[in-house]
């Protein structure tokens, strides 16, 4: 029980900071389940997969969660997901397939490189080019499908990337946020299907296991996000967009900072 208690307080936490800013909360997620999957004694050799798996199964439900929210305000941008939604669902499943074999050290720079200038420009209050628009066609499934694949192999819902990319193309913050809320829900169901599948039949997994989902932790991430994922949803729409953008900042500059010391 007091494994599920910890688990059911992370899901308070995160669903907290998802509803607010639109993230998965999978970056936060997946090592504090690595470090509570390791002292429960589980086969270290399936603690990431684990981790990786419950976290983007329980983002399925803190998306649901949030674009409701989102949606109630008018902030969710339908255009977008479904522009996006094809090339999402295609990286994640990519992701997923290689997350055990593909070097992620680069990918790893690549993303916190991103993340970090545009958390200066949030912070600095820089604004883009007004003729700057999303890309279209091609171009909008190729970063949806980079972005996906990114997101799989990291266990997290894309939002710390997607939020970011809106922004740079003229989407206001608000709407950035409801629309990463939606968007989270491909990415998350495409990589839940890829690592319960993957691990169907795998040895050493720990009772009460779904493929790579452990679903006591599951239950208790997705009940603690579906109490406050509406309620950090109604704080962003009651706070100065100002101050929703530097919280963004340096939340997403925390996370790039903790990825960035994990690759030494």
């Amino acid at each position: 029980m007091e494994w599920w208690t910890a688990y059911l307080v992370m899901g308070l936490g995160v669903g907290f900071l998802a509803g607010m800013l639109g993230l998965g909360g999978g970056v936060v997620l997946v090592p504090l389940m690595m470090f509570l999957f390791g002292a429960q004694h589980f086969p270290m050799d399936r603690v990431l997969q684990l981790a990786l798996g419950t976290s983007l199964t329980s983002i399925i439900f803190t998306s649901i969660s949030g674009l409701r929210a989102h949606h109630k305000h008018g902030a969710v941008r339908w255009d977008i997901v479904r522009d996006a939604a094809p090339g999402l669902v295609v990286g994640t499943l990519l992701g997923t397939l290689v997350a055990e074999r593909l070097p992620t050290r680069y990918l790893a720079v690549v993303f916190v490189v991103f993340v970090t200038y545009s958390s200066v420009q949030l912070v600095l209050n820089l604004r883009p080019k007004p003729s700057r628009t999303l890309p279209e066609g091609p171009g909008m499934w190729a970063a949806a499908g980079a972005i996906g694949l990114i997101s799989s192999m990291a266990g997290a819902g894309g939002g710390v990337l997607t939020i970011p990319l809106m922004m740079m193309c003229n989407v206001p913050i608000l709407q950035a946020i409801g629309t990463s809320s939606a968007l989270l829900l491909p990415i998350a169901g495409a990589g839940s299907i890829g690592y319960i599948w993957t691990g169907l039949g795998q040895e050493h997994l720990p009772p009460f296991s779904l493929g790579y989902v452990y679903l006591p932790a599951l239950a208790g991430i997705v009940l603690g996000t579906l109490i406050t994922v509406p309620w950090g949803a109604m704080a962003a729409h009651r706070m100065p967009v100002s101050w929703l953008k530097k919280i963004f900042a340096v939340v997403v500059l925390a996370l790039a900072g903790k990825i960035l010391l994990g690759l030494h």
